[in-house]
């Protein structure tokens, strides 16, 4: 068997077949086929990241289950994919970069039939947690494998086409969910994907290369131990917080164990031996400010691409499929714009790049601030369309200034921390989002309720027009006063929802802003 695979061409699991083995067996058209795999499988998990956000409003409506739940869906695939992105160069090491992509193969495929079949909840969650740990693996190293197929003269190009999936996927992933869900049924989010992972399998065994093994048992268990139990905790509390209310002992428990916990972990990586995080990585100054930049922007790009759609659903009734279209001219765009910024990356210093891309974000975002029920949906597709355009400047600088400031030796390493930077802040940044967006139309909603008083002539009109309508539509007149101000708290909790998304915006606008500091420091660092 193994004497016909390589009469054919195909490679063994277990031989060591460099990247410059797989370029003299197939010449220049080698980089493309590896792209091929590695990208499919890639963007295809990145899908199912964002796939789920269209799906919020049924899943609560299946499982009778609240926002801050529902949510768990996108958390706990963000959690899982945050804590096995620095499992990455020890898989690497261990299994060859073939054997990672195979493994992260597996697990995806096994988490997605979870999802699919299962009723309950709480297995729904689990899934999406195995589909995060594949997505976490395979992001670095498709990334690293980018990275290393192109000259280093066209690596910032390479970066550009891996971002073009990454983000491609970001905003096709509410596309595909959407058009599942009006077509089939939510449950399809989970199907979708697989027969894509099929094929992108297939193609890796035979593309990717793969490195001698090493001994699995030099890998930092307590190190990711401490990293789960970091994650866990602080997500935890920030997603149940709103309910179970912030001073009490179980949130301030939470937060006091995922506090210690990271402190912990960055002592335990400070030790001489082998270590879940390279902290020699940080001595490199790029790497150090790309790291804090992804972290920072993490935050705004994820919050966006979840607030978005979640909020024309919400606040202005789109079907899912609606949602997600307002996102795809955007997406278009990227495609467009990707391979010109990513040459740029090779061109101009990166903080250039960088700062016109947080720039872009921030313009598109800040006008989502004041759009209510009734901003026409082009409107907020152009808002979109702007702030997503920043994007493909800004990723292609980051990826390509983080891996060229490292040696070659640390490459994997380099991928996975500066992937767990972005996804890390994303990730912290979503879930605080969606407990800021959710405690808001509470406060909202008292302080407009103090002023519904016999003063307030808006309110006196609007109740003596519910009057007539009731008593043309010949409701008995006991019952217009109740009705009246049953409606009249219907409005006031749709205009309290409507301004907390409004306070959600605005505050994402803050992170990027935050994050054009160190980008203008990366500059002077440079200089």
């Amino acid at each position: 068997m193994d004497a016909l695979r390589r009469q054919l061409g195909f490679p063994i699991f277990t031989k060591s077949e460099s990247i410059d083995d797989l370029f003299a067996r197939y010449g220049q058209s080698y980089r493309i086929l590896v792209m091929i795999a590695g990208m499919g499988a890639s963007f295809t998990m990145v899908v199912s990241g964002t796939i789920v956000n269209v799906a919020v409003p049924d899943v609560m409506g299946a499982f009778g289950v609240g926002l801050d739940q529902a949510q768990l869906m996108t958390s706990a695939f963000n959690i899982a994919m945050v804590s096995s992105q620095l499992l990455n160069a020890w898989i690497v090491a261990a299994f060859g970069q073939r054997g990672g992509f195979l493994l992260a193969s597996a697990i995806f495929t096994v988490g997605s039939i979870i999802g699919g079949v299962s009723h309950d909840f709480n297995l729904i969650v689990l899934g999406r947690v195995l589909q995060g740990m594949a997505a976490g693996i395979i992001q670095p190293l498709v990334m690293v494998v980018a990275f290393q197929v192109y000259p280093a003269e066209r690596r910032g190009y390479a970066m550009a086409i891996y971002s073009m999936g990454v983000f491609m996927a970001v905003a096709v992933g509410p596309i595909v969910g959407g058009i599942s869900i009006d077509l089939f049924h939510w449950r399809y989010i989970f199907w979708a994907p697989l027969p894509v992972i099929a094929v992108s399998a297939l193609m890796g065994w035979v593309f990717m290369p793969s490195v001698p093994s090493r001994d699995r048992s030099s890998f930092d268990w307590i190190g990711y131990i401490l990293l789960v139990v970091m994650v866990y905790c602080l997500i935890t509390g920030l997603t149940e917080g709103n309910a179970e209310g912030w001073t009490s002992s179980y949130i301030l428990g939470l937060f006091t164990i995922g506090i210690g916990s990271g402190v912990a972990l960055i002592w335990s990586q400070l030790r001489d031996r082998p270590t879940l995080i390279d902290v020699s990585l940080f001595s490199h100054k790029e790497f150090a400010m790309t790291a804090l930049i992804a972290f920072v922007f993490g935050i705004g790009n994820f919050g966006t691409g979840y607030g978005v759609p979640v909020f024309g659903q919400l606040i202005q009734g789109m079907t899912p499929i609606v949602a997600a279209l307002v996102m795809f001219p955007s997406s278009i765009l990227i495609v467009i714009a990707l391979p010109l910024t990513g040459k740029l990356a090779d061109r101009i210093p990166a903080h250039i790049g960088i700062l016109i891309g947080l720039f872009l974000f921030a313009v598109g975002t800040a006008p989502m601030a004041g759009a209510d029920v009734n901003t026409p949906f082009l409107l907020i597709m152009f808002y979109f369309i702007i702030s997503r355009f920043g994007m493909s400047f800004t990723n292609p600088f980051i990826m390509k200034t983080a891996l060229a400031s490292l040696p070659a030796d640390k490459l994997s390493a380099g991928g996975g921390t500066i992937n767990f930077c972005r996804q890390f802040g994303g990730s912290l940044g979503l879930t605080a989002w969606v407990a800021f967006v959710q405690n808001r139309p509470q406060v909202h909603s008292e302080a407009l309720t103090a002023t519904q008083s016999s003063a307030n002539t808006t309110t006196q009109e609007m109740l003596k027009d519910i009057g007539r309508i009731y008593t043309e539509a010949g409701l008995p007149i006991d019952l217009h006063l109740p009705g009246a101000l049953h409606f009249l708290g219907q409005v006031i909790q749709a205009q309290a929802s409507t301004l907390g998304f409004q306070d959600g915006f605005l505050l994402l606008v803050f992170f990027f802003i935050c994050a054009m500091i160190p980008a203008y420091l990366l500059g002077r660092i440079n200089r």
